[in-house]
């Protein structure tokens, strides 16, 4: 089962491909995204990584959560479920 990642704290050089090459260290990525403004298509300084298995998920929290990475301190955790909006009410 896939376990999806939280990196936070991440420079504005980052991108896809180096996010990924840094967790590839710690298991199988199945998917690695630096989330980007949508209107200037500058890094948001977040992202996220899916490793295919819980164990590897884990070992890269251990070693690179508080560690140094393109030149700033990390955090890496895992992404928490998003709840899905309420249902809006429609007026009549």
């Amino acid at each position: 089962m896939s376990v999806k990642l939280f990196v936070g704290g991440l420079s504005w050089g980052t991108d896809d491909r180096s996010l990924r090459s840094r967790f590839e260290e710690y298991g199988t990525v199945e998917d690695a995204v630096v989330i980007r403004d949508r209107d200037t298509g500058r890094s948001r300084g977040f992202g996220f990584v899916t490793f295919a298995n819980n164990e590897d998920a884990e070992t890269a929290i251990q070693n690179l959560n508080d560690q140094e990475f393109d030149g700033r301190t990390i955090k890496v955790d895992r992404a928490s479920e998003r709840s899905s909006p309420a249902p809006r009410s429609v007026p009549l």
